[in-house]
């Protein structure tokens, strides 16, 4: 993301030429901020230029065209374009946030306006809407309005857009997880933006608490005057606990107000006019209270779009406060050390496994296996955690998590397997941590399966883990699945180490397993959407869904086994639900399994049901794409628009434009075999914008620096030969941010 972040200190150069009503300068940060500012400046721009809330950008190639819209100031005239564009974050006039928390999931609907205030209102220039989202967040759908132009996305089945997608490359899509954004072309200087975007994010859960945690850090740049702009902020919240508990209160970032307590609803309010936007993101935490495990059974009739007309089921499990034992561990972590590991993806790897092994209590066992074209251990049999075994292991990984050779997973796997074969007194857990991806995966995954199946209630769990793009990461959820354990992925090098850490403190905190639900025995028809039910972690809920026929009894009853090997039994009370929008919250979920489930079986059938649920939900999967369209509002017939949406049909005054980066594909086998390491979405640092100029005279050229005045001053003093060297070093100087080295040298130019 370099290459953004420098695009925006580009755009911040340039809106230094911008005079607001009143003769007035673009604002500056608030007293206090300068320590913080120059914190994250020495930390490099991506620390404060990168999106913190959502933000609307002007794309720049002309600099001549920045100015105020409606009072025009004096400004030297620049010659040149800006290859690549800069960026100038635009003044935000409104914002409004609203949240619904329901289960272990949040549904967040930002709407916001903003004006194009650097842009002279005879020019035009693109705008980009950038919106960061939160944990494992989920666009669901934006739509824009700008004059008579409006743009919606919509996902449909996927279309042969292949030469319109390599055109229109930069409309929309994901710039990174986790960071969605559009561009609308040639905005006329002067217009407001209205943005309305939704997206899903899981909640956050630790210690009992929930906590929903949303980017929304405004920088000073977007705050408009004071004395121009009213700034009115509304966050609205909604919390449905998901069964009859009492929702705790445990802390807001924001003021917020009760509005109304009605069963296990709550509602909050904050509206406000203040004098900057938000400079804290907004986070809201609260516990349902329970002091054992508890959970319910969520129930909700199929609505009439509804692609399958059985009823829609949630089972839902919270590990409770009372602080239950955590059974004993026998661990074995498979660590993948192919050439594509190489740097800094294996040294965070590694940096993971040492804490983790460092978090092992003493009565648990471990082992370590690396793996590429072949296969090295830490030790020929599982280890007792000690000091002296872990200063040992940490030593062996010092000298064998070297990236080299090709990746066979299969062999590892059975290898950790066979070592875990004999564990009787502690729960056996595999966890595999790999970013390629192979030729056997079907055959690994029938494999597993079957020995799994053949070891019963003693069968190792297998957690997995996938780095960047090229592993195929609907392989490691089924493997997670079939193995009753969890499933993760890091998509960006520097979230590597935290992610790792969190997938593992979550799969080895369990405290409940073999868990069996005794719904079928009431039920016509029941399918999970995960056949396999996972353990209870004290570290998060468990959220099984599905569909049935039939009609579910008043209370089921949940059964598995605690670490002492005793028997418990959870009662379950069934809930017929109106108001949670229960087919929103497990969409994401259900595509995801369901994806995993289509590709492990070719069944064409699971590939039409995840077609449907995504359309019908609005959300991206493998098999539909998610796509712009521009319409323009005096042209529509909204009755005809209404129906064509329906049919998936395109209007005659639209455009489809592809939205890309949405999907994360079946695995690249050939950069797998290749050893390529850019599977993750880091990008390489691009060269700094450079003008592309003429010199057709001395003027036009240095001018080019845009703001330094010497340098038109030092025109007189200068041969033409001169002149043009003079201007093209100022340009480079200039945005570089050496303003006053360009004035220095251009003011001290001489006759020759």
């Amino acid at each position: 993301m370099d290459d953004f972040a420098r695009a925006v200190e580009d755009g911040l150069k340039l809106s230094k030429r911008l005079v607001l009503p009143g003769g007035l300068p673009p604002p500056r940060p608030p007293a206090g901020m300068d320590r913080t500012v120059s914190a994250a400046a020495a930390a490099g721009p991506d620390a404060r230029l990168l999106p913190t809330a959502p933000t609307a950008y002007a794309v720049v190639t002309d600099p001549a065209a920045v100015d105020t819209p409606d009072v025009p100031s004096y400004q030297p005239y620049v010659y040149g374009r800006l290859d690549p564009p800069a960026l100038i974050p635009l003044q935000m006039k409104e914002v409004d946030l609203a949240v619904e928390c329901a289960l272990d999931t949040a549904l967040v609907t930002l709407r916001a306006r903003w004006w194009l205030h650097c842009i002279t209102r005879s020019r035009e220039c693109d705008v980009r809407v950038v919106v960061p989202m939160g944990e494992q967040g989920s666009i669901l759908g934006a739509e824009v309005t700008i004059g008579r132009r409006s743009y919606n996305t919509q996902v449909t089945e996927v279309e042969d857009h292949t030469l319109e997608n390599t055109l229109k490359i930069e409309s929309g899509g994901l710039l990174k997880p986790q960071l969605f954004f559009l561009t609308m072309p040639q905005v006329e200087g002067g217009a407001d933006i209205y943005a309305t975007f939704r997206w899903s994010q899981k909640l956050l859960y630790d210690n009992g608490c929930f906590s929903v945690d949303i980017p929304f850090r405004f920088p000073y740049f977007v705050n408009p005057l004071p004395k121009v702009f009213m700034k009115r902020e509304k966050i609205q919240l909604t919390v449905h606990s998901g069964f009859s508990k009492e929702i705790l209160l445990q802390g807001t970032s924001h003021p917020l107000k009760e509005k109304g307590r009605q069963g296990d609803k709550l509602s909050f309010q904050h509206e406000a006019v203040v004098e900057n936007w938000s400079s804290k993101d907004f986070n809201f935490s609260y516990s349902v209270y329970s002091s054992d495990l508890a959970g319910g059974v969520l129930v909700q009739p199929a609505s009439l779009r509804d692609y399958d007309d059985r009823d829609r089921f949630c089972i839902f499990l919270l590990p409770g406060s009372s602080n239950r034992k955590v059974f004993r561990k026998a661990v074995v972590f498979i660590v993948d050390t192919s050439g594509s590991m190489q740097g800094k993806p294996l040294e965070n790897v590694k940096h993971a496994v040492s804490t983790a092994l460092s978090e092992l209590v003493q009565g648990d066992n471990f082992n370590i296996i690396t793996f590429n074209d072949e296969l090295h251990s830490f030790s020929s049999c599982l280890e007792q955690v000690n000091d002296k075994t872990l200063a040992s292991a940490s030593d062996w990984m010092s000298t064998n998590f070297v990236a080299e050779g090709g990746t066979d997973i299969m062999h590892p796997l059975s290898e950790a397997m066979a070592l875990l074969s004999n564990v009787h007194d502690a729960l056996p857990q595999i966890y595999l941590i790999t970013d390629g991806s192979v030729d056997d995966e079907h055959n690994i995954c029938q494999t597993t399966k079957t020995e799994l199946i053949n070891k019963g209630s003693k069968s190792p769990r297998i957690s997995t883990f996938g780095l960047g793009s090229h592993c195929n990461h609907y392989f490691l959820r089924m493997l997670a699945s079939f193995g009753k354990g969890h499933y993760d992925a890091a998509l960006e090098t520097a979230s590597v180490e935290s992610r790792i850490l969190k997938w593992f403190r979550r799969a080895s905190s369990t405290i409940v397993a073999n868990i069996s639900i005794d719904a079928m025995t009431h039920l016509d028809e029941l399918e999970l959407d995960s056949e396999y039910i996972p353990d209870i972690s004290e570290k998060s809920p468990l959220c099984m869904s599905g569909k049935y026929q039939g009609t579910f009894p008043d209370t089921v009853k949940a059964k598995g086994y605690l670490a002492d090997m005793k028997e418990i039994s959870i009662e379950l009370k069934v809930q017929h639900l109106k108001e949670i929008p229960l087919d929103k919250v497990l969409a994401t979920q259900q595509v995801d399994l369901l994806t995993a489930k289509a590709w492990l079986t070719a069944d064409k059938q699971l590939e039409r049901k995840v077609i449907k649920l995504s359309v019908q939900n609005s959300v991206p999967s493998e098999y539909t794409e998610m796509v712009l369209l521009q319409t323009f509002l005096d042209k529509v017939d909204t009755t005809q628009k209404v129906k064509q949406k329906l049919k998936g049909q395109k209007g005659p005054d639209e455009q489809r434009i592809p939205l890309h980066g949405l999907k994360l594909g079946f695995g690249n086998k050939d950069a797998t075999r290749e050893n390529l390491t850019t599977g993750f979405g880091d990008m390489k640092p691009p060269e700094r914008s450079v003008i592309l100029q003429k010199a057709s005279g001395c003027c036009s050229s240095l001018a080019d620096c845009l703001c330094c005045m010497c340098c038109i001053k030092a025109c007189s003093k200068m041969n033409d030969q001169c002149a043009i060297v003079m201007a093209q070093l100022c340009a480079a100087l200039s945005f570089l941010g050496c303003y006053e080295c360009c004035a220095e040298v251009c003011c001290g130019g001489s006759d020759s």
